[in-house]
């Protein structure tokens, strides 16, 4: 097979298991040791070491995350690496285990699929500098192709641990920014893990904290996913932590996608904390922390999100689409000498430069139970924090499928048609510092809003989001685009047509 289609930007992701029509399993057993020799061939190249090469393996609770292990540590053993398995671990932890002192692996890997089907699953690879970037995945799966040998004698493979150094870490966190033993008794707070690796949250970083989290549910690991997919930005998941939250009259409710590196919550009002609002809440506690700090987001963030940030006195930054984007570009800011402690998507995915730019749904959690705690001290609430955040009356998004093989010039002619056309019409302008295809806002006779159109990083899609300060807006905005689109008959826009009429 072409090793290369397992590539997905900055991780590999393949089928792992049958049970899905039409969809064949692809992370074979030749596959998966190809991999792990790539990864040892590619770890030899980049420290230059040629003995006691240290690697450390984790996985999510996917039902073939065993199997995979096995086989991906048994490859690297064999070429010539000293491997551990850490068992169950979240995809932050298997970074962390990188630079935490006592550990300090030269490489690790994390085998998880994210919020994908149950029948999925992957790996992720990480040095002391953070994850691997997509040419170093290329350059892994092109040793994995090759014939090529480490030539070094067999290493070792042996069991450990770490999960419970990663929660020590929150946890003290969490004590040392309050000051106190047990800073959240007197809390209830919920947790939703969805069957994933985020159960221990609550056993060895709530419960030591003195939080009652009686309430919480699905924090057993089961990879066949049965009560909901692990992911904040599922519908039916974030009315589950939100129904747990009302059911136990819960200060704050918490949700985590599958390897727990996104996370969402919901404050005690039963509002939920996800997308525009989880950056706005965040932008806040940082913004008060680092005055004038720039927040990096991705580029479907609303006006609203954008007003408020420039209300705190930060700088809004909006970027490409794809969490290493992001995060990237806050790096190149900071390097820059311009100050950046927050690169967010709305997917979820926020990574903070206190913390290695790593991006950890986790920590996200741990910043904002601080935030809880000093709350209940100086007489405020997490809500009263976003409380002026303008938000959009509706919000829609439409995912177009180009019906070409070689999409991309398409899309490209698309956009460009299009910013074009923006520029000749009235009541629309195009977006300052955009990034990423075209932004145009529209004034009150037009939808009073924005749309963007956008080419997917990885697959043949336009996708178009349209946002409206006005009941009835994102209609008339579509309607004002339908009849631009419509000349494109390579692009399947029958739902953005439909919802115009």
């Amino acid at each position: 097979m072409d090793y290369k289609k397992l590539q997905n930007g900055s991780d590999i992701r393949g089928i792992a298991l049958e049970g899905i029509e039409g969809q064949h399993i692809n992370l074979t057993e030749r596959v998966c040791r190809d991999i792990g020799r790539g990864f040892a061939l590619w770890l030899v190249q980049k420290t230059g070491k040629t003995a006691g090469i240290r690697v450390a393996v984790g996985r999510d609770s996917r039902l073939s995350g065993e199997t995979l292990c096995s086989w991906i540590c048994g490859a690297m053993q064999e070429a010539g690496l000293e491997v551990t398995d850490f068992g169950m671990a979240s995809t932050p932890a298997m970074f962390m285990a990188t630079v935490t002192e006592g550990y300090q692996f030269d490489g690790t890997v994390m085998i998880t699929a994210s919020h994908l089907p149950f029948n999925r699953n992957g790996f992720k690879f990480f040095t002391c500098a953070g994850g691997l970037e997509s040419a170093d995945i290329k350059q892994i799966l092109a040793f994995a192709e090759s014939n090529d040998s480490t030539g070094l004698p067999a290493g070792t493979v042996t069991c450990g641990s770490f999960m419970d150094t990663y929660a020590k870490i929150l946890a003290d966190k969490i004590r040392a920014a309050t000051g106190e033993e047990k800073p959240l008794e007197g809390f209830r707070i919920v947790v939703d893990a969805g069957n994933g690796a985020g159960g221990f949250y609550v056993d060895k970083v709530l419960k030591p904290l003195g939080a009652n989290t009686e309430g919480s549910r699905y924090l057993e690991p089961d990879g066949s996913f049965p009560n909901h997919i692990p992911n904040p930005e599922d519908k039916t998941a974030m009315a589950a932590i939100t129904e747990a939250v009302n059911a136990a009259k819960a200060d704050l409710g918490i949700i985590f996608d599958t390897d727990v590196d996104r996370a969402g919550a919901v404050l005690s009002d039963g509002s939920e904390l996800n997308r525009n609002r989880i950056i706005a809440m965040l932008s806040a506690i940082l913004l008060r922390e680092h005055p004038g700090t720039t927040i990096v987001t991705d580029s479907i963030t609303s006006t609203g999100l954008a007003k408020f940030i420039e209300e705190k006195g930060g700088v809004h930054h909006r970027f490409k689409r794809g969490y290493r984007n992001v995060i990237n570009e806050s790096i190149r800011l900071n390097k820059l000498g311009q100050d950046s402690q927050l690169a967010i998507e709305t997917s979820g995915h926020g990574a903070l430069k206190e913390n290695y730019f790593l991006d950890d749904g986790a920590y996200l959690v741990t910043k904002l139970l601080i935030e809880l705690a000093r709350g209940k001290k100086e007489g405020y609430t997490l809500e009263s924090l976003i409380a002026s955040l303008e938000e959009p009356a509706e919000s829609v998004e439409f995912r177009m499928n180009i019906l070409l093989e070689d999409f991309k010039p398409y899309g490209q002619q698309v956009i460009e048609e299009l910013t074009a056309y923006a520029q000749a019409q009235s009541g629309w302008s195009l977006a300052p510092s955009n990034f990423e295809g075209v932004r145009v806002n529209l004034d009150a006779d037009h939808g009073d809003g924005w749309f963007l159109l956008r080419l997917s990083l990885h697959d043949p899609l336009l996708p178009l989001n349209i946002e409206s300060n006005s009941i009835g807006g994102a209609k008339k905005i579509a309607a004002e685009l339908a009849g631009f689109i419509a000349n494109y008959h390579k692009l399947d826009a029958q739902k953005l047509l439909s919802f115009a009429k």
